[in-house]
């Protein structure tokens, strides 16, 4: 099986530092969607992992959340492309979970679910913490620069990361170049 693991705010979606709040709020980065039914007709297995602490924070509620998870599934869908599996971290950054990025949890939680090992499977984040997590159980960790991947790659430059972190633009070039290995 092939699988792919997408962060949501900044890789698929426009990020916001207000936090996404509500469907409305939610939009679709250009050519992320197609991106993604490119994997699907690739036959990959796409998984989105995104710490949403707008829950605990008390921003928006599960239900809010669903459906924004539910408007990201239909304009995936309208392009073509499917979205297997959302795991979420509804934690805030304060409350010692293990499921939060930059911890490994959420990704346990995948490998557990899906029984399998997450190990070189590619992870795509735009974050220093969506990378961290996706090296602590030895996914691929790729950066784009959409989001926050502009900052993060200026820390990745002068804090190495564990092991080199592929840079793209976005979620395109990620497909382009793995759907060209």
């Amino acid at each position: 099986m092939k699988l792919i693991v997408l962060d949501r705010d900044g890789v698929i979606n426009e990020d916001s530092d207000a936090f996404i709040k509500s469907p409305e709020e939610w939009h679709l980065l250009p050519g992320s969607a197609e991106a993604i039914a490119r994997l699907t007709l690739a036959r990959y297995q796409v998984v989105v992992a995104t710490n949403q602490s707008g829950v605990a924070r008390g921003y928006f509620d599960l239900g809010v959340l669903n459906r924004i998870h539910e408007k990201m599934q239909r304009e995936v869908g309208a392009a073509g492309g499917r979205i297997d599996a959302i795991f979420y971290c509804p934690h805030g950054p304060d409350d010692g979970c293990e499921c939060r990025k930059p911890k490994p949890g959420m990704f346990q939680d995948i490998e557990k679910r899906l029984q399998i090992k997450l190990s070189r499977v590619p992870a795509v984040g735009d974050s220093l913490r969506d990378l961290q997590a996706a090296q602590a159980v030895g996914a691929r960790a790729m950066l784009v620069r959409t989001g926050k991947g502009l900052k993060t790659e200026k820390q990745i430059a002068e804090a190495p990361l564990a092991e080199a972190v592929d840079v793209f633009d976005d979620l395109a070039a990620v497909v382009d170049a793995l759907l060209s290995e």
